[in-house]
């Protein structure tokens, strides 16, 4: 999440109650879950296990558990619960805002765009031109749709992502003040889901197609002219590069990326990142000419086995 106008580390340090280490003109302009930082970011980190990484990471502010050495160029915030103090200030920055009408006044619609009955569109949403939106399609605040996008009936764009830390009284939710980025040219099938970032963006890119019943999680990037079958699911924080067929039922998880030209057969899970340019099939996912080999191996083991015992 980008600040709408960049605050000082004293502002911030004032605002979360914390005491810091670095120069206290130095600016912030954004706020960002450790996955998707860049240089002017504040982050957060809460076990030593995660120190460098934080540290070390694009992030130029990190709210920290620990006083340690502040790296060159950077700046520290310290609290004794991270978390917390990250939660309070994307919600102090970015609190919920309830919407008055079904369609907010500060919204923006295109020239072109057709809205059916039953929308719902957010605050400071912005929708671009030739649109269509069908019925009881539901638009989250802050959401970015292009020209000549098509979202089909119940589709919902940009609902919390699913992030949770786990703490000795249950979960807590981590609030959510990223966006919905849609690209032009981009078809989202009825019912389908797409999580906004939890601080960044979640983006369907340039001319991709998703067919119905189809989830996207938090802070995931689709590349351009994407192919999704129905009821794929893609959880947070994955990159589905250009050009990627996934058919029907495939599971994708967390923090991995498909390359560019993949073609995911229907009903497979893809675990861990895998290359462009190839075919695959099964849970976990292999190449498909190879895994279609190993199937047809265990489909002759009966023949095999009754072979040995004579």
């Amino acid at each position: 999440m980008k600040l709408s106008t960049s605050k000082t580390l004293a502002e911030i340090a004032q605002i979360a109650d914390c005491e810091f280490i670095g120069d206290k003109d130095f600016r912030i302009t954004g706020i960002n879950e450790i996955h998707r930082v860049e240089a002017g970011d504040l982050t957060f980190v809460d076990h030593p296990k995660y120190y460098s990484k934080a540290l070390n990471s694009a992030a130029t502010t990190i709210i920290i558990d620990q006083k340690v050495e502040c790296p060159e160029g950077k700046a520290l915030l310290f609290s004794e619960k991270p978390f917390d103090t990250y939660n309070f200030l994307t919600k102090y920055f970015r609190p919920f805002e309830a919407s008055a009408s079904p369609i907010a006044k500060s919204s923006e619609v295109g020239e072109g765009t057709i809205i059916q009955p039953g929308v719902f569109i957010g605050n400071h949403v912005t929708i671009g031109k030739n649109c269509i939106l069908h019925s009881n399609v539901s638009i989250y605040d802050h959401s970015v749709i292009g020209d000549n996008v098509e979202i089909h009936a119940n589709a919902v764009i940009g609902s919390h992502a699913f992030y949770y830390k786990r703490k000795p009284e249950g979960y807590e939710k981590m609030h959510s003040c990223g966006r919905v980025v849609i690209e032009d040219n981009v078809e989202i099938g009825a019912c389908c889901t797409i999580d906004k970032g939890v601080s960044a963006d979640t983006i369907i890119g340039k001319g991709s197609k998703l067919d119905n019943h189809i989830h996207i999680g938090h802070d995931t990037i689709v590349g351009e002219n994407v192919l999704m079958a129905a009821q794929v699911g893609v959880a947070g924080v994955a990159t589905i590069e250009d050009g990627v067929i996934l058919w029907g039922q495939v599971g994708v998880s967390k923090d991995l990326t498909i390359g560019k030209n993949a073609i995911v057969y229907a009903q497979s899970g893809v675990p861990k990142s895998i290359e462009g340019g190839k075919v695959y099939f099964g849970s976990p996912v292999q190449e498909a000419r190879e895994k279609m080999k190993e199937l047809a191996w265990l489909k002759r083991l009966p023949e095999l086995f009754n072979k040995g015992g004579k």
